[in-house]
């Protein structure tokens, strides 16, 4: 008789498939995205200064957002073990502080890349990088509230992005109606985020995180974001026509309308539908943002 033991150590050095999995790299996009869109309103020619629209871009996804999400996993790693215990840092494939260090180096790398866009580049990486560890860590940790975390998040991820576009290609403050249709894009990315956190229902419950679908329920957070996607893009539609851009605004209505379609789909099942939605109604939503952008860039 021949007994098998299957001993296995510890690992000591993170594995390098799961580094690429806890910056996640598909959530680099929105970031992006906001980031070109405002290179776009701000009028000033993409290839009058390629290098700086390549630099945020990287800035804006691989590197700050990246290190949100290493940052926000490491937070996390006890939430991760009830919701996602295959995740990187639960699942032991980035063994001990490995997570941390991965964090703390990439916001280091974030502000030494951010410096390279000048004073505007700079003071809006600073934001992002405090604010990425304002929303993850204590004793702040604004993850915790259904409010102010998502509000935090979709500002970062859709209004400073393109606030930053526009003030680095413009070399100094963007005019007011751009900063005024990031802002209203980024209130509206609150719903998105607010359907984001479907998925850690159970954890943020057990863990006291009191996200809206735990406070709320999921019905009733479904409604709320659903709300707060649509009146902001409302907003924008009114201002547009208000300022002339008429064929604008009545694309970025006709997006909308299709939006209100999915987001009926998913009040039939918000739980079981939202990772629908965010695939569907959120390419939706962005693709308003960048007509958005082109409205403006006729228009400052």
């Amino acid at each position: 008789m021949s007994v098998s033991l299957d001993i296995r150590a510890p690992r000591r050095w993170p594995e390098a498939r799961a580094v690429l999995t806890l910056i996640k790299p598909i959530t680099w996009f929105p970031p992006v995205w906001a980031y070109l869109c405002g290179v776009v309103s701000s009028g000033v020619p993409v290839l009058s200064a390629p290098w700086l629209v390549l630099i945020g871009m990287v800035l804006a996804g691989p590197v700050v957002c990246g290190m949100s999400q290493a940052a926000n996993d490491w937070c996390d790693r006890h939430v991760d073990a009830i919701n996602e215990p295959y995740r990187p840092i639960p699942s032991g494939r980035i063994p001990g502080r490995w997570g941390l260090w991965i964090a703390l180096v990439m916001s280091a790398a974030a502000l030494a890349l951010g410096a390279t866009l000048g004073p505007w580049g700079f003071a809006a990486t600073v934001f992002g990088v405090l604010a990425a560890w304002a929303y993850s860590a204590e004793p702040v940790r604004l993850k915790k509230s259904g409010w102010w975390g998502p509000g935090l998040v979709g500002l970062c991820y859709e209004g400073l992005p393109w606030f930053t576009g526009a003030a680095v290609l413009s070399s100094g403050a963007p005019a007011w109606q751009i900063v005024l249709l990031a802002l209203l894009y980024a209130v509206g990315a609150h719903g998105i985020m607010t359907l984001n956190d479907f998925k850690a229902l159970e954890g943020d419950r057990q863990t006291g995180v009191k996200s809206l679908p735990v406070t709320l329920g999921p019905a009733r957070a479904a409604r709320v974001a659903c709300w707060i996607m649509a009146v902001p893009q409302v907003a924008v539609i009114a201002l547009l026509a208000g300022w002339g851009q008429v064929w604008h605004a009545a694309a970025i209505a006709a997006l909308l309308a299709v939006q209100v379609w999915a987001m009926r789909v998913l009040l039939s099942d918000p739980k079981g539908r939202a990772p629908w939605y965010n695939g569907t109604g959120v390419t939706l939503y962005v693709s308003g943002m960048m007509v958005a952008a082109f409205a403006l860039r006729g228009l400052v």
